[in-house]
């Protein structure tokens, strides 16, 4: 158990998985609060508007018109961050110069997706049971699959697909070349910069590694190889397992490593459905409020080294900007921006009130008693 003096004191936390640290200060958080304060979320969004170009059967930005699906709807994204084809590009040749020391350059292609959530245009992650959010993971397994190199050594077990799956609605074709990772993420809330409140998520794949998951497995790679072929993450869980001090909730797959989607069995998707319906149901009933947050995959590259491939560990991200209060943001500014990473809550402390925020979603219990 942490000496309970790190509830009140400013303190470094390290994160194994980063190999990075973060400032943690507790006592901040009793500072008063003149700052920008954000507009609280209500439940007045529709299930439908005409006007949303993820709706079933409406027009979308770039002329086309979504089908009538029910759960999931996949789409090449219509403003993608990156494209399949583009003019080539070929560093100069300048060897020994100062600007081949500090000047680089490279091209990226790749491919990003829109994925729904579901056809309602008020049903949120927290919104949906387990079974609902299930669509959702096999929707990510099947594009996940479709990108994989058949050189990987998660191809041997991985299902065989082609798109469209049978699984969902899709406007998505096969890649026309093999791409290195797949980030699938969802920013949730105008405070995280969503556009859109229709539930939706986005995949984009690159024929580049990432930074945040290519750290992040050089962490995995050297826990494995100096700690004797151990896997850290699930040495970590079951660490946290045992402690019980910064676990929500656990299920009976919280222990198991995956190296990514295709190595979950039907059942674990499920419980894998569970976790997410339980975390997102927390953090909308710890304010009262349509939390805001980005959330995203990490997982074993789509094309890469048996060890790189070996050493993943399937695990999901959620960064939350509301600490304090439905209106008071966390800022990433400053000091965050020029020394490391702040935060004005324990670990402990945020996991002690997200437990007690389980049950029923508060918007539905709030419309039962109304009734």
């Amino acid at each position: 158990m942490p000496d309970p003096i790190l509830n009140d004191i400013s303190h470094r936390r390290y994160n194994s998985l980063r190999g990075s640290w973060v400032l943690v200060s507790p006592h901040r958080t009793k500072r008063p609060w003149q700052g920008q304060q954000e507009a609280a979320t209500g439940t007045t969004v529709p299930p439908y508007d005409p006007s949303c170009y993820l709706c079933p059967g409406n027009k979308r930005a770039a002329g086309d018109f979504n089908p009538d699906y029910n759960n999931t709807f996949v789409f090449v994204n219509d403003y993608s961050a990156v494209k399949e084809e583009q003019t080539a590009y070929k560093p100069p040749d300048r060897d020994g110069t100062l600007s081949s020391l500090f000047l680089h350059a490279e091209s990226v292609t790749g491919k990003c997706y829109v994925v729904t959530f579901a056809s309602s245009h008020n049903l949120t992650l927290a919104d949906l049971d387990p079974c609902d959010i299930v669509p959702i993971i096999n929707t990510w397994t099947d594009l996940y699959s479709a990108h994989l190199s058949p050189s990987s050594p998660l191809a041997k077990t991985a299902s065989a697909t082609t798109l469209p799956p049978s699984s969902h609605n899709t406007d998505a074709t096969l890649p026309k070349a093999q791409y290195r990772y797949m980030q699938i993420f969802e920013n949730k809330g105008a405070a995280m910069g969503c556009s859109n409140p229709h539930p939706h998520g986005q995949i984009w794949t690159t024929s580049s590694l990432p930074e945040e998951p290519a750290l992040e497995l050089e962490q995995l790679k050297r826990y494995h190889r100096e700690q004797g072929g151990c896997h850290m993450l699930e040495d970590y869980a079951s660490l946290e397992s045992d402690q019980q001090e910064r676990t929500i909730f656990e299920n009976s797959a919280f222990i198991a490593r995956r190296r990514a989607l295709t190595d979950f069995s039907t059942d674990e998707v499920s419980l894998l459905a569970e976790i997410i319906a339980e975390v997102t149901r927390r953090y909308d009933n710890l304010f009262e409020t349509q939390f805001p947050y980005s959330m995203g995959l990490h997982q074993a590259p789509l094309e890469g080294s048996e060890e790189e491939i070996e050493c993943s560990h399937f695990h999901i991200h959620f960064y939350p900007p509301l600490l304090r209060s439905a209106t008071v943001r966390k800022f990433l500014v400053g000091y965050e921006m020029m020394a490391e990473p702040q935060r004005d809550i324990t670990p402990e402390q945020a996991a002690e009130r997200l437990r007690d925020c389980g049950g029923v979603l508060y918007r539905k219990s709030t419309a039962g008693r109304q009734q």
